[in-house]
């Protein structure tokens, strides 16, 4: 006998598939969106109701029943929310378990937790008053929190730290009645007037504001410095004043404070954020304040995409090309190409801005799809900085650094301005090496050398995150000849420290900031003005606003032009623009100088001679004439174990396994690093023109190839629009 009904739950657990459950005997029956405990074999598990009233087709006394409704009932997840997920799962060949579970905040993973309360305010009552008109006594603590809710109602905030019982102080206070807590009032935007824009920001303003209400993708297409943040802001006061929601994606977590600043003294706000450096607390509230309404503006990194938001009014991706938006674990998804599904999907427009646009929003604005708003000119009316390229096989170098790079260097800081030098390897040396006998250190987990960071006396994997303390002597003679060979931003800001004794040299790389607010201090310092220098990583090329920055030094770029990475020449070019674009901001001229083995390369010539609007189309029409993304279409069979047979073997037979088609298969091919953390690592490649027909072959390969006996004893994945090899 079949079910008449019963709930579609989502479970995270790896298997393509929803799991059919009869509703709870007691209590309401669950609505779509609404987190449940189920029994799963031997175990409990939490899972999302995503569809109801549907027919199983297993028979009814197979089915096992929803062990408790939590949240009182409440959906975490709104309909449309549940339609993306629906289609996120089908589109990246998901199990749909794992695509739910990370729309959910960390701490509604779990049965533990659940959904927050609202916010409160704290006021005082009459009694409160007249206490504090009274001395003190030996209730300093609590009359010190009195004494912080005198001018008003306030929220916890202004109360943390107070005592350090801080909590049990303000029961204490509820409990005698001497303060009342009410409802936190919704946090209303009170916008200050911006500068006023010149005409291409103004046109671009206007273009995006005639679609609020519909959708439409825009690529906002500016040089760096042409203020397209100043353009998202008036955009964002247009949908707030109408009491909208607004949802902002950056690429880094370093990039919100800044960011937040901003949005809080132009628009009168405090946004709500939401990225992996915040507790699971902190997350929850964000992201509950974000649910209710409470918040009208999240900011956030690639994981806030999935926030659910019932006023959601418009979206936008700041730095969009950057690869941080395309997850590499897991759940495999862009968050650029699933926030402009999502924008389609409530009507509203998506804004994706940047100065160096991803070939694939760049074929879009081509074709129409995309409106495509072009920021030519700096809004400061600074020019575009000069370039300076240096032929190192011309010139000695001394810690990475040609001798013209540090008398500009030295001539910028006697002017009293700040100097950045971009090199893209953190660390002190990639490698220790001994001059004697020519040992280096290896990882033995990956096919890489391990990086020394001399402070720490470490040596360190930068794939694996493998450590050990770096010898004294050489392992292989014994002899005392370890050295470091090539350069890493803790060498330069040692060596640059010695070389201009009395000049803050700031280090910003992974390393650096990794203790919580350091960022932020550095950042500050800089924008004081003060002669300074800067060193670091890709972390400097991404959105950051420098005005007293009048030289940039970039180190070394080499690296990509000759990678086996298709996209490497797409990268380099982004990042060459990126960083040279923090250069020359303010009335001060501005000047890079890119040091390299390779000054006749035509990719380099191209890009310094033409920009990157040239450089992007050259590359583009590469593509097309390659079939390559974003003209033809991509998936990868990724698979990895550790051994290395095992891995091939089960590749190969699920290439046999391919049914017939247009799609072009390639491989067995090794991954670029093929050894990472003692697993090897392969790909099949498979490729065609049209999206379709990919998929199309795709969804009827995956059935077999999960029969495979061999797919167990490998960790396989399919990566859809693949962003790595």
């Amino acid at each position: 006998m079949k079910p008449s009904s019963c709930l579609h739950v989502a479970l995270p657990v790896p298997l393509p598939q929803l799991f059919d459950y009869l509703p709870p005997l007691q209590g309401p029956r669950p609505g779509a969106g609404v987190r449940v405990r189920v029994p799963f074999g031997k175990r409990s598990l939490v899972g999302v109701v995503v569809a109801t009233d549907c027919i199983s087709d297993l028979p009814t006394d197979r089915l096992q029943r929803i062990e408790e409704t939590l949240d009182d009932g409440q959906p975490v997840l709104d309909a449309a929310l549940l339609g993306l997920l629906r289609w996120c799962w089908r589109y990246y060949k998901r199990a749909p378990g794992d695509v739910v579970a990370s729309a959910l905040p960390p701490a509604l993973r779990s049965a533990n937790g659940g959904l927050p309360a609202p916010p409160l305010n704290y006021r005082l009552t009459a009694d409160g008053r007249a206490r504090l008109a009274e001395p003190a006594g030996r209730e300093k603590v609590r009359h010190a929190m009195l004494a912080a809710l005198e001018n008003g109602a306030a929220g916890e905030e202004p109360l943390r730290g107070i005592g350090s019982r801080w909590r049990a102080t303000l029961n204490g206070l509820l409990e005698s009645g001497w303060v009342e807590s009410l409802p936190a009032p919704p946090n209303t935007p009170s916008p200050r007037a911006g500068p006023e824009l010149m005409p291409e920001q103004a046109a671009a303003v206007d273009a995006v504001a005639a679609t609020l209400g519909r959708f439409q993708a825009h690529l906002l297409d500016g040089v760096t410095g042409s203020g397209k943040t100043e353009v998202y802001m008036c955009l964002l006061e247009r949908v707030l004043a109408e009491g909208g929601q607004a949802l902002v994606l950056v690429p880094e977590i370093g990039l919100t404070p800044q960011l937040l600043r901003r949005f809080s003294h132009r628009l009168g706000l405090q946004p709500a954020v939401i990225h992996s450096g915040l507790s699971a607390g902190e997350r929850l509230a964000a992201w509950e304040d974000a649910r209710s309404g409470r918040a009208a503006l999240l900011v956030g990194t690639r994981s806030a995409l999935f926030t659910p938001m019932p006023r959601l009014g418009l979206m936008v991706l700041d730095e969009e090309h950057d690869a941080s938006f395309k997850q590499q674990e897991g759940f495999r998804y862009s968050a650029r190409d699933v926030a402009v599904k999502r924008a389609a999907e409530l009507d509203i427009p998506v804004v994706l801005g940047s100065a160096t646009p991803s070939l694939e929003s760049l074929a879009n604005a081509e074709q129409g799809r995309y409106q495509w708003h072009r920021l030519r000119q700096r809004a400061t009316q600074a020019a575009l900085p000069s370039w300076r390229v240096l032929d190192l096989r011309q010139q000695q170098t001394v810690h990475g650094l040609a001798a013209p790079s540090l008398e500009a260097i030295e001539s910028c800081l006697q002017k009293g301005e700040q100097v950045m030098v971009f090199l893209n390897r953190r660390g002190y040396a990639p490698v220790l090496m001994c001059s004697s006998c020519g040992w280096h250190a290896d990882c033995e987990r990956c096919d890489a050398h391990l990086t020394w960071h001399r402070r720490g006396g470490r040596l360190c994997c930068h794939h694996c995150g493998h450590q050990r303390r770096a010898p004294a002597l050489c392992p292989d003679c014994a002899a005392d000849a370890l050295v470091g060979a090539g350069e890493g931003t803790q060498q330069l800001e040692e060596f640059l420290e010695r070389r201009f004794d009395g000049v803050p040299v700031l280090r910003f790389d992974r390393d650096q900031i990794r203790r919580k607010g350091v960022m932020d201090e550095q950042v500050e310092q800089v924008r004081r003005g003060d002669p300074c220098l800067l060193v670091g990583t890709q972390m400097l090329a991404k959105g950051h606003h420098f005005p007293a920055v009048t030289l940039v030094v970039i180190v070394s770029i080499d690296q990509s032009m000759y990678s086996a990475d298709y996209r490497a020449l797409e990268r380099m070019g982004q990042m060459i623009q990126q960083v040279a674009g923090r250069a020359g901001r303010s009335d001060r001229p501005g000047e890079v100088i890119l040091q390299t083995l390779h000054p006749e390369h035509p990719a380099l010539g191209l890009l310094l001679e033409k920009g990157y609007e040239d450089y992007a189309a050259w590359l583009l029409e590469e593509r097309r004439l390659a079939g390559l993304p974003p003209v033809g279409f991509q998936a990868l069979l990724r698979a990895d174990a550790h051994d290395r047979g095992t891995v091939e073997r089960f590749l190969r037979e699920a290439a046999a396994l391919l049914p017939p088609g247009e799609s072009r298969l390639f491989g067995p091919v090794p991954a670029i690093m093929e050894r990472v953390g003692g697993r090897w690592r392969m790909y099949l490649v498979l490729q065609a023109g049209q999206r379709s027909v990919l998929h199309g072959q795709i969804d009827a390969w995956l059935p077999p190839v999960r029969a495979l006996p061999s797919a167990r004893r490998v960790r396989w994945s399919m990566d859809i629009d693949p962003q790595e090899l």
